[in-house]
């Protein structure tokens, strides 16, 4: 199974959408709350080429990007094969 890892905020929209693309496709995944800050945001930026919005998707260690990207994956049919892998 894929390793999926999301970094969010609390009042984040785009972020509970992402979250429930995956939650309805029964994925499990680890979520960062990046709400206060901290190192982990700066982890998130690091990690994503300099991205500071969220979410920020990554599924085995790959930057899929934001929900918009996560959903455009899903559309076309790739999500699932990344996820199977």
């Amino acid at each position: 199974m894929s390793k999926v890892e999301i970094y969010t905020k609390f009042t984040c929209g785009f972020c509970f959408r992402a979250k429930a693309l995956l939650e309805n496709k029964n994925v499990s995944f680890e979520e960062t709350d990046i709400s206060m800050g901290g190192s982990k945001r700066e982890e998130m930026i690091q990690r994503s080429g300099g991205r500071m919005t969220v979410p920020q998707i990554f599924i085995n260690e790959r930057h899929i990007g934001g929900s918009d990207d996560l959903a455009a994956l899903d559309r076309s049919g790739e999500l699932d094969a990344l996820l199977a892998s």
